[in-house]
């Protein structure tokens, strides 16, 4: 799987992607991860991706001369096989769920990410490119980096062998969102202990999974219950 991001702060990402089990992913060849420059596009003196929103208003909007050359840059660089989704963020546009995630994994071997800022991304790039508007959550950002990374990082766990464990992912256990413990089996703190569910240390595994099973947040994993983060 490949995901280009394209941003004017590449600078903001790129700690996280390298880290982790996603730098893990990259230096295995699972997964390929690439941040573009909108600045390396704009063709101006002042490299400059932004301009006034026609009608007037307080804020600048991302302009799309810039993101259509990132684009064709991208389009460029890519094996003509890969079939290719992409995404722009916007608060209005679809929530993002799991069952996305991992549908998309299934689908695509390519997923083109535009990170807007200020008021937003000139509105023609959503249907020049044939984009695809989505939401990460009821809420503002200040930007459509945050949104990349959640994207790609969901994603990319339904990617074979990324995970390390094909066990890990919440689909394959059925339950998510119980409690989780480790040691020291009784902690204090202020004077007061705290002690971690005798049932988790019994060593019956039916017990322990019906206890996990009561405690979790999504039963199944019904993404119709999955709460925005």
């Amino acid at each position: 799987m490949r995901f280009d991001i394209i941003t004017i702060f590449p600078e903001s990402l790129g700690g996280y992607f390298n880290s982790s089990i996603l730098g893990r992913a990259q230096k295995d060849k699972k997964i390929k991860i690439n941040l573009h420059n909108l600045r390396d596009f704009a063709e101006d003196k002042h490299k400059k991706t932004d301009d006034k929103s026609f009608g007037g208003g307080p804020g600048m909007v991302i302009k799309i001369e810039p993101i259509a050359l990132a684009i064709g840059s991208i389009l460029k660089s890519k094996v003509k096989s890969q079939k290719s989704k992409v995404i722009v963020f916007s608060p209005s546009g679809k929530q993002f769920t799991q069952k996305m995630a991992k549908d998309w994994a299934k689908k695509y071997n390519s997923i083109i990410l535009i990170c807007g800022r200020y008021e937003g991304i000139d509105a023609r790039v959503k249907k020049i490119l044939n984009a695809e508007e989505i939401s990460i959550g009821p809420y503002i950002l200040t930007g459509g980096e945050l949104p990349a990374a959640v994207v790609a990082d969901a994603v990319a766990r339904h990617i074979p062998s990324v995970l390390g464990k094909e066990e890990s992912l919440e689909e394959k256990r059925g339950i998510s969102g119980f409690p989780v413990y480790t040691k020291p089996e009784v902690f204090e703190f202020k004077g007061k202990k705290y002690s971690a569910p005798k049932v988790l240390l019994s060593g019956h595994h039916i017990k322990i999974k019906n206890w996990r099973k009561k405690h979790s947040n999504v039963s199944g994993f019904d993404c119709k219950k999955i709460k925005s983060v």
